[in-house]
């Protein structure tokens, strides 16, 4: 072969060249194309950079939370307020708490009140028929209920060693007289049981005050013994008395004088 023949060959002919040519146009057009689709189809949150997004998404939280924690509290201050004031007021046990009543001044040392008032079988007693001697006055809720029946039994059993000691025993509650009487026959109690329906000797005494039990709060007769000198003064107090073996230590209060 010639050389104006291997040259003329290896020289790329006028149709090659065109094609070649063309295909840059052509893959250039298809890049600016792909480039106007990319821009119509990509949303326009998506051309804002992704610190701008991540800080939107931190105030909104920050002020959900801010909200949040004053609407709870609202909500609980909403739901304390109608809570019902009983169940703060008063305990739900079952055991019997008592509250003197204020103001009566009745201290250890302190002269006894005088008083006058019913007793059981007719007549009357007062303060003044045992001046001189030692006096036990012991005050109980209600004539023939369970308590009192065992405390009066208590001090029956023990009058003639109160006596020996020289001391008088008398039961005082706000019963009527005729129930007195009934309590004494019933249980063949030998100590005198006062009626002081009107509460005076209760009050004086500091045996008449507000009571719980059971949840319910109310006035009563407060379960209470006031032991009298010779002298007339109280010589000691027992307050919230507990019926079993009380009168056995008020006896030996009694001797110890």
């Amino acid at each position: 072969m010639s050389k104006k023949t291997r040259k003329k060959s290896s020289m790329p002919s006028p149709k090659n060249r065109k094609t070649s040519a063309a295909k840059p146009a052509a893959a250039k057009a298809a890049s600016k194309t792909a480039s106007k689709t990319t821009r119509r189809s990509t949303p326009a949150s998506a051309k804002k950079p992704a610190a701008k997004l991540a800080n939107k998404a931190a105030k909104t939280a920050t002020k959900a939370a801010a909200r949040k924690p004053a609407k709870t509290a609202k909500t609980a201050s909403a739901k304390a307020s109608h809570k019902p004031t009983s169940k703060q007021l008063i305990k739900s046990n079952l055991s019997d708490t008592t509250k003197p009543v204020a103001g009566t001044g009745l201290v250890e040392g302190a002269m006894a009140p005088p008083f006058s008032l019913p007793r059981d079988g007719g007549g009357s007693v007062s303060l003044a028929d045992y001046a001189g001697k030692k006096l036990v006055l012991f005050f109980y809720p209600r004539a023939d209920t369970p308590g009192c029946t065992r405390e009066a039994i208590d001090f029956t059993r023990l009058s003639s060693a109160f006596a020996d000691a020289g001391a008088v025993v008398l039961g005082i509650s706000a019963d009527t007289v005729k129930a007195q009487e009934s309590f004494r026959n019933k249980h063949q109690l030998s100590v005198p049981l006062i009626s002081d329906e009107q509460h005076e000797m209760l009050e004086a005494y500091g045996a008449w005050g507000e009571k719980s039990m059971y949840g319910r709060t109310f006035m009563g007769i407060i379960r209470t013994t006031v032991l009298i000198g010779a002298d007339g003064r109280i010589a000691k107090i027992w307050r919230n008395v507990r019926v079993d073996g009380h009168a056995d230590e008020v006896l030996a209060a009694v001797r110890a004088m």
